[in-house]
C-alpha cells in the first residue's frame, strides 16, 4: 500500500484486543505456572511482546489484553514493560476474567471474552476493532490491513496467509472471490476433494502479489478487523468462539474480506513449534528477524551487564544479557537472560529460557551443603534437544537427550513433549543424572 494510503488512516480511531489464550495445554509444561502469552521467547522476550510491538509499530497505542489462566507473571511483565506518557493517550491494559454479581462464568471462548468486555470497549471512541492472538510470531503493519478494509468497504477483514496442502489440513481455510471477498470457510479440511475445491486459483497469484506457482490455500491467521457497529451486532448472542461460530455465520450475512499476508508467520501452539521457532532464530538468515530496527520488538528494559564468555566455543547461538559462560561448547542454541554455564559442558539444540535472578553466595553454599546444584547449568554436562525453563538447577555431569525415549513422557523431574525434553521452571536435575 502507498504511504499516502496509510497516512489517511486515523490510528486513534482503532482499538486493539489481544487474546491472552486459554489454558495453553499444548504448551505444557511451559504453561504450568504462566499463561501462554507470558512464555519466554528468543532469550529475552515474551510471546506477547510480538503482537504488542506490531501494534505500537503500526501507530496503534490503545491495546487491551484479555487474560484468564496463570496471569500473574503476564501482569507483572506488562506493567514493567509498557508505559506511555500522559500526552499520547496510549495504554496497554489487562482485562482479566472476573466473576461479577450478574455473571459467575469465566471466558468460554474468544468471542465470549470480547463480549464480556464489550461495554468497556464501547466506552472508547473507535471505528475499527482489531482482534489479535497472543501466541504468534510475525511482523505486520496493521495500517495496511485497515487500509484495505476501508478500500473494500468490508464489514470484517480476516488476515490470511498462503500455505501448502499439508499445513492446510490443520488450519482454518478460506475461499475468496476475485474481489477478495470470503465466500467459504472450512475448519481443518482433511478430505482431498474438499481441499481441491478450496485451492487458490494460480491465475490470481499476480493480483495477490504471490510469487511462484506451487499449490496454495488461504489459511486464517486469527487476526480480525471489525467495524464498530458490526462487532456489536455479531456478539448479540451466546456464541462463544470467533473461528468456530461467529466468522462462519458472518460470511453468510456480511461482507467479509481477506487480507493476504506474504511474510513469515508461525503459530506457536505446541512445544515442537515453540522449539523450532526459537532454534530458527540462530540460523544465519532466520525467517523472523529480531535485528530489523525499522519495526523493533519491544520488551522490558532490564539494565543487565553484558554477557561474560570465559573461553567458550560458541557457534550459531543467541546469548542474552547478563550470562556467565565458562569453557563450554555451545551450538545451535539460545541462552536466556542471566544463565550460567559450567566448564566442559556441551549444549546442542538447547533453548534455555534464562533466570529471573542471580543466586546469592549464601544460597549457593546452602544448596552445595545439601548436595544440590546451583541455579543454571553445571559443568561437564551434555545436553541436546531440550528446553530448560527459568530458574532451573541442572547439576554437574548431567546428560539430557530425548534419544531412544517416547515422544511424550511425564517424569517427576522432567517432561518430554513432541520429542523435546523440557526441564520445568524452578526444576532441579541432580548431579550426575542421565535423562
Amino acid at each position: 500500500m502507498s504511504r499516502t494510503g496509510r497516512q489517511s488512516i486515523n490510528t486513534s480511531k482503532v482499538l486493539c484486543v489481544i487474546m491472552g489464550g486459554g489454558q495453553g495445554s499444548r504448551l505444557f509444561p511451559l504453561t504450568k505456572e504462566r499463561s501462554k502469552p507470558a512464555v519466554p521467547l528468543a532469550g529475552k522476550y515474551r510471546l506477547v511482546d510480538i503482537p504488542i510491538s506490531n501494534c505500537i509499530n503500526s501507530g496503534l497505542r490503545r491495546v487491551y489484553l484479555l487474560t484468564q489462566f496463570n496471569s500473574a507473571s503476564l501482569h507483572r511483565h506488562i506493567s514493567q514493560s509498557y508505559k506511555f506518557d500522559q500526552f499520547t493517550g496510549g495504554f496497554v491494559e489487562i482485562l482479566a476474567a472476573q466473576q461479577t454479581l450478574t455473571d459467575a462464568s469465566w471466558y468460554e471462548g474468544t468471542a465470549d471474552a470480547v463480549r464480556k468486555n464489550l461495554t468497556a470497549f464501547l466506552n472508547h471512541d473507535f471505528d475499527h476493532l482489531i482482534i489479535l492472538s497472543g501466541d504468534q510470531l510475525y511482523r505486520m503493519d496493521f495500517r495496511t490491513v485497515i487500509d484495505q478494509h476501508q478500500e473494500t468497504e468490508a464489514s470484517i477483514t480476516i488476515a490470511t496467509i498462503p500455505v501448502g496442502r499439508t499445513e492446510a489440513q490443520s488450519l482454518g481455510i478460506m475461499q475468496i472471490n476475485e474481489e477478495r471477498r470470503i465466500t467459504r470457510f472450512v475448519e481443518k479440511p482433511k478430505d482431498p476433494a474438499t481441499l481441491d475445491s478450496l485451492r487458490l486459483p494460480a491465475d490470481w497469484y499476480p493480483k495477490l502479489e504471490i510469487e511462484g506457482d506451487r499449490e496454495l490455500f488461504l489459511a486464517s491467521m486469527g487476526i480480525y478487523v471489525f467495524n464498530r457497529d458490526v462487532i456489536r451486532s455479531l456478539l448479540d448472542n451466546t456464541l462463544t468462539d470467533f473461528g468456530k461460530h461467529i466468522i462462519p455465520r458472518a460470511i453468510q450475512t456480511h461482507k467479509v474480506c481477506s487480507y493476504v499476508f506474504q511474510g513469515y508467520w508461525e503459530d506457536i501452539g505446541t512445544i515442537r513449534s515453540f522449539f523450532e521457532a526459537n532454534l530458527d532464530l540462530v540460523s544465519e538468515l532466520p525467517r523472523f528477524n529480531f535485528f530489523d530496527m525499522s519495526a523493533p520488538i519491544f520488551s522490558r528494559p532490564r539494565f543487565l551487564p553484558g554477557s561474560k564468555i570465559n573461553g567458550a566455543q560458541i557457534d550459531h547461538a543467541l546469548v542474552s544479557d547478563g550470562c556467565i559462560i565458562n569453557q563450554a561448547k555451545i551450538s545451535n542454541s539460545i541462552i536466556g537472560l542471566r544463565t550460567s554455564v559450567g566448564s566442559g559442558t556441551t549444549l546442542n539444540r538447547v533453548v534455555s529460557l534464562g533466570c529471573d535472578y542471580y543466586e546469592s553466595l549464601e544460597s549457593i553454599a546452602e544448596h552445595e551443603l545439601a548436595g544440590k546444584p546451583r541455579v543454571g547449568i553445571g559443568s561437564g554436562c551434555r545436553i541436546e534437544n531440550a528446553i530448560i525453563d527459568k530458574n532451573a538447577r541442572v547439576g554437574n555431569s548431567v546428560i539430557i537427550s530425548p534419544a531412544g525415549k517416547p515422544e511424550n513422557l511425564d517424569h517427576p523431574l522432567y517432561f518430554i513433549r513432541d520429542g523435546v525434553v523440557v526441564i520445568p521452571k524452578n526444576g532441579t536435575i541432580p548431579h550426575g543424572m542421565v535423562i
